[in-house]
């Protein structure tokens, strides 16, 4: 009896599911034929589906109302897009029709703010939060925002960025304190660097902000890398900023908001699990319920979500360009990139994506590793998130297998320098974006050709040699 791969996806899966299908034996990613797209582009090729941007988003909007709803809470909403994800400027256009608020991180983001604005993406309404260590740049800018009555919230990492603003902001102007919180108990550190520790929080404000007219604390903000996860670490950090926020808003009535920090997970196989609706639920009662026995009013509640936002729009094609049996079990396919260099994260922290064959699925399975073309030995892949190996279809004479790395949107371009001088001097693959039309059929837009011989040279200075 063959063993197809269709069988052992849905004999481990439930399949399909959404955002993938398979119909005549090729895979389908939200609606995308992507036989089509390959036909039309060929490979290497990076897609982003711009509208599963707005999905993810309106989502996330959906599941705070409800839980807001059902537990009758006082305090608003608003959802943050962290700019650092991917600062596209189709990412960009596609989040800010859904009524957000953005969250930038460097000097440069409020240069994108600034465009934004002048293009009619954003208003002054909008809250621009300012995140991150302030470079004496990046304090002139958010300053000079604040001047032209943007409604900007910069958070002190430190207590001596205050003064920059001192100096700088002529108007009234809210700020936030991050709070320093603990960092998981396997990190090297035990204190993230930054934000202010939790217990010099109530001392600088009294001291500094206080008794300062022209400065209103409005936020809290607190962050961890792990991201919004039901395990002890997230819930005993959640309660902690809890007990600031009470403590702080008893003696302080402009503090209004409270950013809950990190993000919520995105799926990196198709057996994810997360239960997105108990979390949510569970924040807001927790929030209300300490609040409540505090006699505080409750926050309104702000989340940074970038990962969430794009990642799930994002994916990578490739051609598998040979077979190579390298001894009794290791088999090897050979790509037509670098997996180093299109999805850095995988490379340099391990993360996991969703890897799928596009093609082939009524082929037999065997186990494979992944190798990319640089020179370098760790230019693999040969593990998955639910599974230490990888199985994909037989090759055979018939016609190329290609295969697709999926969940890909947030962070690789940034991490590999998107557009410059990559490892072994691949080139970045071609962007498709892809957009769904008002009749429901889909529209595709060449976004960047596969970099060039001639762009790189330029690039290394090659082109000024006499």
């Amino acid at each position: 009896m063959k063993n197809t791969y269709l069988d052992l996806i849905q004999q481990t899966f439930y399949f399909p599911q959404e955002g993938f299908d398979v119909k005549n034996n090729w895979l389908h990613f939200n609606g995308i034929p992507l036989k089509q797209l390959i036909e039309e582009y060929g490979t290497p090729m990076r897609i982003t589906y711009l509208p599963k941007i707005s999905q993810q988003i309106q989502k996330a909007k959906k599941l705070f109302s409800n839980a807001m709803d059902e537990l009758d809470y006082k305090g608003k909403y608003y959802y943050c897009y962290c700019t650092k994800s991917s600062h596209f400027a189709h990412v960009l256009d596609e989040a800010l029709k859904n009524d957000i608020h953005l969250e930038t991180s460097s000097a440069y983001d409020i240069d994108i703010i600034e465009k934004l604005y002048l293009n009619k993406r954003i208003t002054k309404n909008t809250f621009i939060v300012c995140n991150g260590f302030k470079t004496n740049v990046y304090t002139q800018r958010i300053s000079k925002l604040a001047n032209l009555g943007f409604n900007i919230i910069p958070v002190l990492d430190n207590k001596e960025e205050l003064k920059e603003y001192e100096d700088r902001i002529i108007n009234d102007c809210q700020i936030g304190i991050r709070i320093a919180a603990e960092e998981q108990p396997e990190f090297q550190l035990y204190t993230s660097r930054l934000g202010i520790r939790y217990s010099e929080i109530r001392s600088f404000y009294e001291q500094y902000v206080q008794t300062n007219p022209k400065f209103k604390l409005r936020m809290l903000h607190f962050f961890i890398n792990s991201g919004i996860r039901d395990d002890i670490y997230y819930w005993n950090e959640l309660t902690k900023s809890l007990k600031v926020y009470c403590e702080m808003r008893k003696i302080c009535e402009d503090l209004t908001a409270l950013n809950i920090g990190g993000g919520f997970p995105v799926r990196n196989s198709l057996g994810f699990e997360y239960d997105y609706t108990y979390m949510v639920r569970e924040i807001i009662n927790k929030v209300q319920t300490t609040c409540e026995q505090e006699g505080v009013p409750c926050p309104d509640i702000f989340t940074e979500f970038g990962s969430f936002t794009v990642a799930e729009s994002g994916a990578h094609i490739f051609s598998v360009l040979a077979e190579k049996q390298q001894n009794d079990s290791e088999r090897w396919y050979m790509i037509d990139n670098s997996l180093m260099t299109t999805m850095p994260d995988a490379w340099g922290i391990n993360s996991r994506f969703i890897l799928l064959p596009v093609n082939k699925w009524s082929g037999e399975v065997q186990r494979v590793n992944v190798g990319g073309l640089s020179c370098d030995q760790m230019d693999y892949y040969n593990s998955e998130a639910h599974t230490n190996e990888v199985y994909l279809p037989r090759m055979d004479n018939t016609s190329p297998l290609y295969i697709g790395f999926f969940h890909t949107g947030a962070y690789q371009e940034s991490i590999s320098g998107y557009g410059g001088i990559k490892h072994c001097l691949i080139p970045s693959p071609k962007h498709i974006l892809i957009q769904k039309n008002g009749d429901g059929s889909l529209s595709y837009e060449e976004f960047a050709p596969q970099q060039t011989v001639d762009s790189m040279l330029e690039i290394l200075g090659y082109d000024k040699l006499e």
